[in-house]
């Protein structure tokens, strides 16, 4: 880590002490959310901090080392998606993660990657949930945005969502759901071959 780096991590580290939040922090904390550090500081004033400081992949894989929320949220904010490789995808899976944190991987970072449809449909059969719920928010991004799968997927997609929409774990439940609604939005054929679902959802 360069000197540069270190002392633009220290700073972010302490600033956190400004917009810090103890009331919500021990809420996410009764709720299961657990970091060795979390100061409950809100999403939006994450995002304007990352604002600040662009996109920097040395300042995200330092920040994303951190077992804190705060760092940990504003790494997947400033990591510029072009640099982010499937390997170093790899490693910042490879510790369990919170619903939380699987969501703002999947929002802020994984959505804008170029191969973010060949991870999101691996991860759906993974077995780690972390996995399933990056994937199928990864999705419903991308049908967002109207990117269409091809037949095949379409099918792999629509046996997977089923066992997802069953599933022990709510996060994956409702990522699930979530990705499935988008896809009914992709056109009226989509949306005639989900109605099924949707309709006991």
């Amino acid at each position: 880590m360069t000197e540069a780096t270190h002392q633009r991590l220290m700073a972010i580290k302490q600033s956190f002490r400004f917009v810090m939040d103890g009331t919500t922090s021990r809420l996410m904390a009764s709720k299961g959310a657990t970091y060795k550090i979390n100061w409950g500081v809100p999403f939006h004033e994450l995002r304007k901090m990352a604002q600040d400081y662009g996109k920097d992949y040395d300042l995200a894989v330092e920040l994303w080392k951190e077992d804190i929320r705060e760092c940990k949220i504003l790494a997947t904010l400033i990591m510029p998606p072009e640099r982010m490789s499937t390997d170093l995808v790899d490693v910042w899976m490879e510790q369990p993660l919170s619903q939380e944190m699987a969501e703002m991987l999947a929002f802020n970072l994984y959505q804008y990657l170029s191969f973010a449809p060949a991870l999101a449909y691996r991860w759906m059969a993974a077995e780690d949930v972390s996995r399933q719920i990056c994937a199928y928010h990864i999705l419903a991004r991308l049908f967002m945005r109207g990117q269409e799968p091809n037949e095949r997927g379409a099918d792999e997609y629509l046996d997977q969502v089923d066992a997802a929409l069953h599933h022990d774990h709510l996060g994956v439940r409702r990522a699930a759901s979530a990705s499935l609604q988008k896809f009914s939005l992709l056109g009226e054929e989509y949306a005639k071959r989900v109605t099924p679902w949707l309709q006991s959802i």
